[in-house]
C-alpha cells in the first residue's frame, strides 16, 4: 500500500489524470456486466440442467471478455494516442468471445431456457467489453458502421431463434444505443487526455527552446562583447612588442593597458552571464573613433549622437557600431571610416563605411543576403526584434558599407538639427583624445595620462596610443 501511495506521489498532474481515465475506462464494462448483464440474466434463467450450464458458460465468458478488454485499453489507449501501434490479432479472441456469448445466449432463447424480460438488456451488454477497445481503434464513421452491422446481426440471430414483437424490435435500437454510449464517453476523455498531453508537450518543447535562444543569446553577446576588446588587446600587444624592440618604456604603459581592458572584459563577461550587459551607443561611438584613430584609421562620426533615441534602439546601434569597428580592424587596410547617424521622422538609420575593404564581400563582413559571420547574424538578430534591418557589403572600388535601420514610432522620433548634422565627430567630452603631435613620437616615453584606459564599462573606448599611428603605419 505503502509503494502504492509512493508511486500516486511520484507522478506529476497530468500522469494522475491519464492512470485516472484509464482506470476509469477498465472499469466501464465489469459495470455493465455486473448490471446489464449478471443481474437480469439470473433472474430470468430456468433452474433446469441445460439451461444453468448453458447460463454458467455465458457468465464465464463474460468476465473473460472484461479481463481481455482490460489487457487491451492500454495498448488501444497508446494507439489513440498515436505513441504504439495496436496489433490488430489482440482483438480476434475479444470478437470471436463476443459472438460465441451471442450464440450461446440465442441457444438458450431457442430452449426456452430464459426468459425474454431481460433479453434487451442482456444483448445490449454482450459486445461491451469488445466494442470499449474497438472505439479507440478506428474512425468514428467505421465504428458507427460496425455497430449498425452488429445490430443487425442481434436481430437476425434473435429472429432466427423465435423471438417476436416489441423484444425483437428494441434489440437494434438497444445495441445501437449500448454503441453510442461508449463513443460519447470513452472516446472523448482519451481525446481529453491526447489534447492534454500534446499541450504539454508543446511545454516541453518551449522550455527547450527557450534555453536554445538562451544559448544563441550568451553566444552572440560574447562575440559582439569580446570580439573588439580582443582585437584591441591584439593591436596593444603588437604595438607593445614593437616598442620593446625599439626600447622604448612606452611599451609598459601599452601592456598595462592590455591588462586593464583584459581585466574590464571579464566584467563583461560576467554581465553578459548575468543577462543585464547593455551597450551604449554614445559611448560606442567615442571607442569606436578612439580605437580606430588608434590603429592609424581617419575616423569620423558625423551626424547626431542618438540622445533622443530610445533605450532599446540606442543599444542596438550600440552593438552595431561595435561590431562595425571590429570588422573594420579585422578585414582589409582601410585608411579612412566614417560613421553617420541619421535620425528620421520615422527611422534611425547608422551608416559604416571604410575604405580599402577586400574584393569578396564575405571576407569584409559578409553578403548582403545575410550569409555572413555570426557578428553580422548577430546583429541582425538584435535588429529584427526592434523591427530593423541590416544590409553590408561592397559599394564601390575598395568601399565596405554597413547599414543599420531601426524604425521609429512617431511619437518618440525626433529628426536631427541642422548643426547635429553638420557636427563632423562626438562631442569632446565624449571623443577620446586624438593621436598626439609628430614630436610626441620621437619622445622616448609617453605620459600615463596619454595612456589612461577609460571607465571600466567601455574598455578600449579611450585607448591612449599617441605612440601608435606611426608604428601602425610602418608595420603596414
Amino acid at each position: 500500500m505503502w509503494d502504492w501511495r509512493r508511486s500516486w506521489r511520484e507522478r506529476s498532474k497530468l500522469e494522475r489524470i491519464d492512470l485516472y481515465s484509464r482506470v476509469t475506462i477498465s472499469v466501464i464494462p465489469w459495470l455493465f456486466t455486473l448490471s446489464w448483464g449478471i443481474v437480469p440474466f439470473g433472474a430470468d434463467l430456468r433452474r433446469t440442467p441445460l439451461p444453468t450450464a448453458l447460463g454458467g458458460a455465458f457468465l464465464l465468458l463474460s468476465l473473460v471478455q472484461c479481463l481481455l478488454s482490460n489487457r487491451n485499453v492500454r495498448p488501444s489507449y497508446l494507439s489513440y494516442l498515436g505513441t504504439a501501434p495496436f496489433p490488430l490479432r489482440r482483438q480476434s479472441a475479444p470478437l470471436a468471445l463476443m459472438l460465441l456469448n451471442l450464440g450461446i445466449l440465442a441457444t438458450l432463447v431457442g430452449l426456452d431456457g430464459i426468459g425474454t424480460g431481460g433479453l434487451v438488456l442482456t444483448v445490449m451488454n454482450v459486445p461491451m467489453p469488445f466494442v470499449i477497445t474497438q472505439v479507440l481503434l478506428v474512425p468514428v464513421r467505421t465504428f458507427l458502421l460496425q455497430s449498425l452491422a452488429l445490430a443487425v446481426l442481434n436481430v437476425g440471430v434473435f429472429a432466427t431463434v423465435g423471438v417476436r414483437g416489441g423484444t425483437l424490435a428494441g434489440l437494434a435500437p438497444a445495441t445501437l444505443f449500448g454503441a453510442l454510449l461508449v463513443l460519447i464517453c470513452v472516446r472523448p476523455s482519451v481525446w481529453s487526455m491526447s489534447v492534454m498531453w500534446q499541450a504539454e508537450e508543446a511545454r516541453d518543447l518551449q522550455a527547450r527552446l527557450a534555453v536554445a535562444e538562451e544559448r544563441l543569446r550568451f553566444g552572440r553577446d560574447m562575440h559582439d562583447v569580446l570580439g573588439r576588446n580582443l582585437a584591441v588587446i591584439a593591436l596593444k600587444s603588437e604595438l607593445a612588442v614593437e616598442l620593446a624592440q625599439r626600447g622604448k618604456p612606452a611599451a609598459v604603459d601599452q601592456m598595462v593597458e592590455v591588462m586593464r581592458i583584459a581585466r574590464s572584459s571579464q566584467q563583461e563577461v560576467r554581465d553578459v552571464v548575468r543577462g543585464y550587459r547593455e551597450a551604449d551607443l554614445v559611448t560606442e561611438l567615442a571607442g569606436a573613433q578612439g580605437v580606430l584613430r588608434a590603429a592609424g584609421i581617419e575616423c569620423e562620426v558625423a551626424g547626431d549622437v542618438g540622445a533622443e533615441l530610445p533605450a532599446p534602439v540606442r543599444s542596438a546601434l550600440g552593438w552595431v557600431v561595435r561590431e562595425a569597428a571590429t570588422n573594420v580592424l579585422r578585414h582589409g587596410d582601410p585608411r579612412h571610416c566614417t560613421i553617420r547617424l541619421r535620425t528620421a521622422a520615422d527611422a534611425a538609420v547608422l551608416e559604416v563605411e571604410n575604405d580599402g575593404a577586400p574584393h569578396s564581400a564575405e571576407t569584409a563582413g559578409g553578403p548582403t543576403d545575410g550569409a555572413g559571420g555570426s557578428g553580422l547574424a548577430g546583429l541582425r538578430e538584435r535588429l529584427r526584434e526592434l523591427d530593423g534591418s541590416l544590409d553590408a557589403g561592397p559599394v564601390g572600388s575598395g568601399v565596405f558599407r554597413l547599414t543599420a535601420r531601426i524604425p521609429l514610432p512617431s511619437r518618440i522620433a525626433a529628426p536631427a538639427s541642422p548643426s547635429a548634422l553638420s557636427s563632423p565627430t562626438v562631442p569632446a567630452s565624449s571623443a577620446p583624445a586624438a593621436p598626439a603631435s609628430p614630436s610626441a613620437h620621437s619622445t622616448p616615453t609617453d605620459s600615463p595620462a596619454s595612456s589612461a584606459l577609460p571607465p571600466s564599462g567601455d574598455p578600449g573606448m579611450g585607448v591612449g596610443m599617441s605612440a601608435a599611428p606611426d608604428l601602425v603605419k610602418e608595420r603596414r
